[in-house]
């Protein structure tokens, strides 16, 4: 009695029994990842193990308890493995060599087109060396399974708005003369998670609309300068009450726990803010017969 080898698409191996057992039927999966067509067994046969993989977290160790100080937080670790049972019923990630204890490790057959990507675990290890149990987060695929941060998501972070200065900022400026405005573009770094992997985003900004509450509004990539060197400004023409309102459009992009490339977020999240009201003054210049800043002020000033 010999083992025949059959290659799959992707470097999956299935072994199959030269006595043919009997038949075994196929469910083809409702749902789930596409291109999945059954399982490869590392017994004599290939049979649909997706009622095991139900079991898949009824064994898990319990997650190891730890304080909140910085540096005793854990670190996920991620792996690309093969499925074993172990012998509880429990699933363990085939070792690094790829074989289980009892043979054969299992996982999902696909018909890809791409690489055939092995199930992902992960575990949580602490500062001390001490780690979780691995758990298993799907099922394998075609191609790397990551999550993508949409811009759905992305929007949904709670990007601060960043802080609008205005130049002068007393309470009230003159009409005709420069009023500047200006803002902070430093990125933002936020931490988010998505079907159970840590992601880093940062929100970059990318441009600013200031709308100055008089008709008139500026759209601009810079995000100013000070004077003498400002290039962000405005002038108001009539006397009145105004507030100016700053609008930024962000980029993101985003890295993945355990995956070093940083992705590109698909879309734009935007963030506004309002300045305080302030007046728009028309002042004349005269000659006074005294300083304007004595007490009591002169009557001619």
């Amino acid at each position: 009695m010999g083992l025949r080898a059959v290659s799959a698409v992707g470097a999956l191996i299935v072994l199959s029994m030269s006595v043919q057992p009997t038949p075994v039927a196929q469910e083809k999966p409702s749902g789930g990842i596409p291109g999945l067509t059954g399982v490869a067994n590392s017994r004599d046969r290939t049979i649909d193990l997706r009622t095991g993989w139900s079991r898949s977290g009824a064994t898990r160790a319990p997650v190891p308890q730890s304080d909140s100080s910085p540096g005793s937080q854990p670190q996920p670790e991620l792996r690309h493995s093969f499925i074993c049972f172990g012998v509880g019923g429990g699933e363990l990630p085939a070792p690094p060599g790829g074989w289980c204890e009892s043979g054969v490790p299992q996982a999902g057959t696909f018909d890809c087109e791409m690489e055939l990507v092995p199930p992902t675990w992960r575990r949580l290890v602490y500062p001390d060396g001490t780690a979780t149990a691995w758990e298993r987060l799907d099922e394998g695929s075609c191609g790397p399974v990551l999550p993508v941060l949409t811009v759905e998501d992305f929007r949904s972070l709670p990007i601060p708005a960043p802080v609008l200065q205005l130049q002068p900022d007393r309470g009230w400026v003159l009409i005709n003369i420069e009023t500047i405005v200006m803002t902070d573009p430093t990125p933002v770094q936020l931490r988010t998670t998505l079907g159970g992997f840590g992601v880093d985003v940062e929100a970059i900004p990318r441009s600013f609309t200031y709308d100055f509450g008089d008709g008139h509004s500026l759209v601009t990539r810079s995000p100013g300068r000070a004077h003498p060197d400002h290039d962000t400004f405005h002038e108001y023409e009539v006397p009145g009450t105004y507030a100016i309102t700053l609008t930024t459009q962000w980029a993101g992009r985003y890295r993945v726990d355990g995956d070093p490339t940083w992705r590109e977020v698909t879309g734009t999240a935007a963030t506004s803010t309002t300045s305080a009201p302030f007046t728009a003054e028309e002042r004349t210049s005269r000659l006074v017969g005294g300083l304007c800043t004595e007490r009591p002020t002169p009557p001619d000033c």
